[in-house]
C-alpha cells in the first residue's frame, strides 16, 4: 500500500487559534503552506484541544482530510442525525502509537467514501454560520415534530437533510436524488405547465398550436395553463378541443407562479413552457423519455451559459450557442414536481420578490436550486436548429426577451443568486443526448425521431 499522508501540523495539543502572523512566520520557518498541506494530506490528527472538541476538526472537514479523532468521549455535532463513523476514523489517545498502523489498514475504496462523506457534510451542514444555525433548528424541529421528521438516510444522504423538506414528504420514494439508489423509476406521464402572458386574440397565435402539439404526445397526463395575463382568460370554449384534461388557474400575474407546487400537477414529471415555444411532439417525448433516466434533473432544450468575468470581477451570463452549457430555460424543460415545492418553500422571500418584480430570471434561479440540490448539470436533448423564440403576432403583450434591459437583469441575477447560495452551484456541462440514429446517413425509416431532423 502507498504512504500514508498525515497532517503533522494538527498535532498541536493546546487546539488554540493563533494569531495569523504568528501562522505565517510558523509556514515561512517550516517551509510549507498549512492550507496545501491540509488538502494534500489523506488524514489529519484532530486532538483535543483546550476541551474535548477541536477547530481542527472542522478544518479537516472542509479539506476533505479524513478526521482521525484523539479525544476520547467526545460527542461530535449533530451525531444523533449524522451517521459520523461514515466520515471520520476515532482512535484512542491513550494508545497513540497504534494511529499509523490503524490508518494504513484502511483500503483505497474506505479512504476514497470516507473522503466523499467529508465533502457531503461539510457542505450540507457546516459551510457557513448559517448552515450550522439552521441544521440545529432543523434538528430541534424533527424532535418536536417527529410524524414529520427526516430519517438518518435523508440526514446522511446527498443533498442532505437541509434540501429533504419533510413537509413536502417523509417517503424517500417521493424524492427524485433517491431514486437510482432505492430502484425507483418515475412515473410514465407527465403534466405540461404553459406560462401565459398575452391575451388570446386569435386562433392562431403560438399557444393554440402548442396545446395541440403537446396533448398529442402519449405521455401526457393533463395540461395547465398559468394564466398571468393582465385579461381575464377566454371560457373553455375559446380553447381548442384536446384528448387530455385542461385546467386553466389563476397565476396572479407573478414569474414566481410558474414554479409554485399546484395541487392540481399529480405527476412526478412537470414539462414547463412558455406560451411561444415552438416543438413538434416526438421532441417531447423524447426529451420526457430522457428525462426519466434523468428525473433529479433539469431535461430540455435552450441552453444557456454563465462564466467569470475577470475584468468585472463577476459572473456573466451568455446566451450564445457553443458546445458547453451550464443552464437550460424552463420555457421547454421537464423537472421533478419537488423542485417546485423546493423552489417555494426552501429559497428565500427575497429571491422569489427579486424574479416576480423583474418578471425575469425565475428560470436561472431554478437552475441554481436544481444544481445545489444534485452538484450536477442540468442535461440538454437534441432539437432541430429552426428552434427560436417568435415574436408575438401584432396587438399581443411583447415577449420578455425582446426588452433591452432584459438581458442586464440576468447578469445581475446570477451574481445575485451565486452570493444567496455562498457560492456558485452552476456546473458546466458539453453532453447532449441525441436519439439514436440521429444524423446518421441511413434510411428514415430505420428512425424513431426522424422528425427531429426536419426543416
Amino acid at each position: 500500500m502507498a504512504p500514508v499522508d498525515i497532517c503533522p501540523h494538527v498535532l498541536d495539543p493546546s487546539g488554540s487559534i493563533r494569531h495569523p502572523e504568528d501562522e505565517e512566520q510558523e509556514q515561512l520557518a517550516e517551509g510549507f503552506d498549512y492550507q496545501e498541506l491540509l488538502h494534500n494530506s489523506t488524514f489529519c490528527l484532530v486532538p483535543r484541544g483546550r476541551r474535548l472538541g477541536s477547530f481542527r476538526f472542522l478544518e479537516s472537514l472542509q479539506a476533505a482530510c479524513i478526521p482521525v479523532l484523539l479525544s476520547n468521549g467526545w460527542e461530535l455535532p449533530f451525531s444523533d442525525v449524522i451517521q459520523w463513523n461514515q466520515a471520520v476514523i476515532e482512535g484512542d489517545e491513550r494508545l497513540l502509537l497504534q494511529v499509523p498502523s490503524t490508518v494504513r489498514a484502511v483500503p483505497n475504496k474506505r479512504v476514497l467514501e470516507l473522503r466523499q462523506r467529508t465533502q457531503m457534510l461539510w457542505d450540507a451542514y457546516f459551510s457557513s454560520v448559517d448552515k450550522i444555525v439552521l441544521t440545529t433548528l432543523e434538528i430541534i424541529k424533527d424532535r418536536v415534530f417527529s410524524h414529520l421528521s427526516r430519517n438518518k438516510y435523508m440526514w446522511n444522504s446527498l443533498p442532505g437533510g437541509l434540501l429533504v423538506l419533510p413537509e413536502y414528504s417523509t417517503h424517500l420514494a417521493h424524492f427524485p436524488f433517491y431514486y437510482l439508489g432505492l430502484g425507483v423509476s418515475p412515473g410514465h406521464e407527465f403534466t405540461a405547465v404553459i406560462h401565459a402572458v398575452s391575451p388570446l386574440v386569435s386562433q392562431s397565435q403560438p399557444i393554440m398550436k402548442l396545446l395541440q402539439v403537446v396533448s398529442k404526445s402519449k405521455y401526457c397526463s393533463q395540461i395547465i395553463i398559468l394564466w398571468n395575463s393582465e385579461k381575464p382568460p377566454p371560457p373553455r370554449s375559446k380553447w381548442p378541443p384536446m384528448p387530455v384534461p385542461l385546467i386553466v388557474t389563476d397565476g396572479r400575474r407573478k414569474t414566481t407562479s410558474r414554479f409554485l407546487p399546484h395541487v392540481a400537477i399529480e405527476t412526478e414529471a412537470v414539462l414547463s413552457l412558455d406560451e411561444d415555444t415552438v416543438l413538434r411532439t416526438s421532441e417531447v417525448n423524447f426529451a420526457f423519455l430522457v428525462w426519466r433516466s434523468f428525473p433529479d434533473r433539469i431535461v430540455g432544450y435552450p441552453p444557456r451559459s454563465h462564466f467569470w468575468d475577470p475584468l468585472k470581477h463577476a459572473w456573466g451570463y451568455t446566451s450564445k450557442w457553443t458546445n458547453e452549457y451550464s443552464i437550460v430555460l424552463t420555457g421547454a424543460a421537464f423537472y421533478h414536481r419537488y423542485y417546485n415545492y423546493l423552489f417555494s418553500h426552501y429559497l428565500p422571500q427575497s429571491l422569489r420578490t427579486l424574479v416576480d418584480q423583474t418578471s425575469n430570471c425565475e428560470d436561472i434561479l431554478m437552475n441554481f436550486l436544481v444544481s445545489a440540490a444534485t452538484h450536477l448539470p442540468p442535461i440538454k436533448v437534441a432539437q432541430r436548429k429552426q428552434y427560436k423564440e417568435v415574436p408575438p403576432p401584432q396587438g399581443t403583450k411583447s415577449a420578455t426577451w425582446a426588452n433591452p434591459e432584459h438581458f442586464a437583469q440576468r447578469q445581475e441575477c446570477v451574481n445575485t443568486f451565486a452570493s444567496w447560495f455562498g457560492y456558485m452551484p452552476l456546473v458546466h456541462s458539453q453532453l447532449r443526448l441525441d436519439p439514436v440514429l440521429f444524423k446518421d446517413q441511413v434510411s428514415v425509416l430505420r428512425k424513431k425521431y426522424k422528425d427531429l431532423e426536419r426543416a
